[in-house]
């Protein structure tokens, strides 16, 4: 069996904590060294991430060059690509991205802009699950005591010519009612990005635009109380320009600072709390409110926008901020309704988690998809790339052992998972853990101090004895360090997204973050 190459040495036992790791050898296994020039490889392959290019190598070996576009210690999720990076996407054989909209949507674009037509181009968690790999929702419990709205993209329209990298374009084309609508985001930092804004009147400018499948949150106020009715279009853009197409058209119902039951007919629903996202579906062509109101948040249905009112209630009233940055919303001081975003930041996403790898099996069936791949673009490493992948697949299933073996150690009622970022579902549901909490579900993201709030009670009241940050959002843990010193708890490491200059490979990362765990947790010992 191959012995963990990881030796956890503290550095420091505060709120602060840095954790070493010292690399030492793994006999039996020569792995090929990250980001070494290979000149006698047979295919060049890219990779959207780090993890993605060791699972390559293992597979690929020397018939491999493997690079990652995403540098050790990147977040894909907000990396932006340069020309070096597209460039080198152009000169590859293959590539291979995660999506899930994982990665941020130029990243995407630049991969897919730029690779060559005759070359494949595979998104692993995608694809992967035809491989037996295991894809799990993605939850957002806000909690919040008023209707959670957004806007989102159903459907993959392919009828349409739609890809991954098209935009669909969501535009404001009227309002009717006694005052002002505005949509805006609340950026990192609590600069606000405004979407749609009647002040002015409609035009082009009131037009934001999305991926396909994904998701995102929005702040709604309006300036005075009464019935408005809003009419938002899509359309399709897809790559290499063209006329944008349209797809849907929907008007609005908002009851804001009266009874929705003078404004709902007979047979209309009130969406006044839970989760409700204002949708165009690709596939159908149609607008709805896609809510998970009436199955109190176990599922989501699309109900067309002429049998819904949206509640907008006095509870939501608001007072304009002085900050000139808030302007748009009107007088400072003034009294406005607003529907909060419910989670501070720029946060695109799709209905499912991405962070597949979390769970080894998942990892495995990654493994088989770019043997597979690789033996298509290159038939004479066929042998090779089975045998590669024999023996990592053993190596996975010895790793997804020591994991299991290693959570199971640590008692039931300790396995309460704290984070930086919400980037450990199915590491939590494959081990047998809960997802306790998290400072943000998105690393881009500033917490609210709600956020903070609900942190400090959750770590209080499930009286766990240590939360996680990652090495690669370090520095932006300070909340995570705050609270966890406030609470006199532990900060331990695990590994998420990325590397660092300390982890290099993929079941290195996994037996570190089983033996975080269980030594941060507690456990028998073993």
């Amino acid at each position: 069996m191959c012995v963990p190459r990881l030796v956890l040495r503290t550095l420091a036992a505060t709120a602060t904590a840095v954790v070493g790791i010292a690399v030492t050898g793994c006999e039996g296994h020569a792995r090929p060294p990250a980001d070494a020039e290979n000149p006698n490889a047979a295919l060049r392959v890219v990779t959207t991430t780090e993890i993605l290019a060791d699972l390559v190598r293992e597979v690929g070996g020397d018939r491999v060059q493997v690079d990652s576009i995403v540098p050790p210690g990147g977040d894909p999720h907000s990396y932006e690509p340069t020309p070096a990076d597209a460039k080198a996407v152009s000169k590859a054989d293959v590539t291979f991205t995660n999506h899930l909209l994982l990665e941020e949507h130029a990243l995407i674009k630049t991969v897919d802009s730029n690779a060559r037509e005759d070359t494949p181009n595979v998104s692993l968690a995608e694809a992967s699950e035809t491989y037996g790999a295991h894809v799990i929702p993605l939850v957002e419990d806000v909690g919040l005591d008023v209707l959670w709205l957004g806007l989102r993209v159903r459907g993959e329209g392919e009828a349409r010519g739609a890809t991954r990298s098209s935009d669909v374009l969501l535009s404001a084309t009227e309002v009717r009612g006694p005052g002002e609508l505005v949509a805006y985001l609340t950026e990192s930092l609590g600069q606000p990005n405004v979407y749609f804004n009647s002040a002015d009147g409609f035009s082009a400018k009131d037009t934001t635009s999305l991926p396909p499948a994904a998701h995102t949150h929005l702040n709604w106020a309006f300036t005075k109380p009464g019935v408005y009715r809003l009419t938002l279009e899509a359309k399709l853009k897809n790559p290499g320009g063209g006329t944008p197409q349209p797809v849907g058209k929907g008007t609005y119902t908002f009851a804001v600072g009266v009874d929705p039951h003078t404004v709902a007919g007979p047979d209309d629903t009130i969406l006044g709390d839970g989760h409700t996202d204002l949708t165009v579906n690709l596939d159908s062509g149609k607008m709805s409110a896609f809510t998970d109101l009436r199955t109190k948040g176990k599922s989501q249905e699309e109900i067309p926008p002429g049998d819904v009112v949206i509640d907008v209630p006095n509870r939501a009233l608001e007072t304009v901020p002085g900050e000139k940055r808030f302007s748009f919303l009107g007088t400072p001081g003034a009294k406005i309704h607003q529907l909060p975003q419910a989670v501070l930041g720029k946060h695109v996403h799709g209905e499912i988690d991405p962070h597949l790898w979390q769970d080894v099996r998942n990892a495995k069936s990654y493994a088989q998809l770019i043997r597979d791949t690789l033996k298509k673009r290159d038939p004479k490493g066929a042998r090779t790339y089975d045998a590669n992948s024999r023996a990592y697949e053993r190596e996975l299933d010895e790793a997804d052992t020591y994991v299991r073996d290693r959570i199971a150690g640590i008692p039931s009622d300790r396995r309460q998972l704290i984070t930086t970022h919400d980037a450990f579902g199915y590491l939590a549901d494959a081990y047998g853990l809960t997802v306790a909490g998290f400072v943000v579900p998105n690393p881009a993201q500033e917490p609210s101090a709600d956020d903070v709030e609900k942190l400090s009670t959750t770590i209080r009241n499930l009286k766990v004895p240590a939360v996680f940050m990652e090495p690669n959002l370090v520095q932006r843990a300070t909340v995570l360090n705050q609270v966890a010193e406030d609470q006199h708890v532990k900060v331990c490491m695990l590994y998420g997204d990325a590397f660092d200059q300390h982890t290099r490979h993929y079941t290195d990362m996994m037996r570190h973050n089983a033996d975080e765990l269980r030594s941060c947790l507690g456990g028998t010992k073993k």
